[in-house]
Formats: C-alpha cells, sequence, structure tokens
C-alpha cells in the first residue's frame, strides 16, 4: 500500500516548563519528532455548532501517513513548525483508527511567522 506522501516537512515541538531563578515557571520548546506531509487551509471562522469548538479554532490541517508519535507529544503541549511559521496543535486525530496503514490529521492554529 502506498502512503499519502507529503511535501513539507513539520517539525513537532513540544513545550518543556522549568523554574528559573525566582520560582517562575519559563516555558522552551524542544523538537520532538519531524514528518512529512501536506498543510492545508481550513476556514477557521465556521459558523455551524455542528463542529467542535476544536475544529473552529482551526485554521490550517496537516495530514501524514500514520506514523507512531513521540510520547510526550500531546496536543495540549504541542506545536508545529512548518517552514518557519508556528502552528498550535489543537487536536491530533486517526480517523480511520487503523494505525499502520491510515492517516494522523493535526488541526492547527496559526500562531506566527518566521
Amino acid at each position: 500500500m502506498k502512503g499519502i506522501g507529503g511535501n513539507i516537512k513539520a517539525i513537532i515541538q513540544v513545550s518543556i516548563a522549568t523554574k528559573n531563578d525566582i520560582g517562575e515557571n519559563v516555558l522552551t520548546w524542544a523538537d520532538a519528532q519531524t514528518i512529512k506531509g501536506w498543510l492545508d487551509l481550513q476556514a477557521g471562522d465556521s459558523k455551524y455548532t455542528s463542529f467542535s469548538a476544536k475544529m473552529q479554532e482551526s485554521t490550517h490541517i496537516f495530514i501524514s501517513d500514520y506514523v507512531v508519535l513521540d510520547s510526550r507529544i500531546t496536543a495540549e503541549n504541542s506545536r508545529m513548525v512548518i517552514n518557519g511559521k508556528r502552528y498550535d496543535v489543537l487536536l491530533i486525530d486517526n480517523p480511520m483508527e487503523l494505525g499502520r496503514g491510515s492517516q494522523l490529521e493535526f488541526y492547527l492554529k496559526f500562531t506566527g511567522g518566521q
């Protein structure tokens, strides 16, 4: 079975909270995994309430072949860097729940460039 491939490499980063000298939490980002897939624009201002709130906030979707993700990666602590642009990960979905031979979908929210 041939995979979906992709034309873009995405770096998935996870947040790491550490404390500075005065006890404040300092958030840093560390590369966790690189995957290849497709990035597509998704309308982010849907007026329909039948969709989940996470999808309504989504500005883009990244689709890749199924890969086992690093155990540190969750939607709550991850972001993607694609072509120098940052996207918060809102939802990670394996819509067919098939594992190998299926796909992953990352619902993203654009948060910054370069």
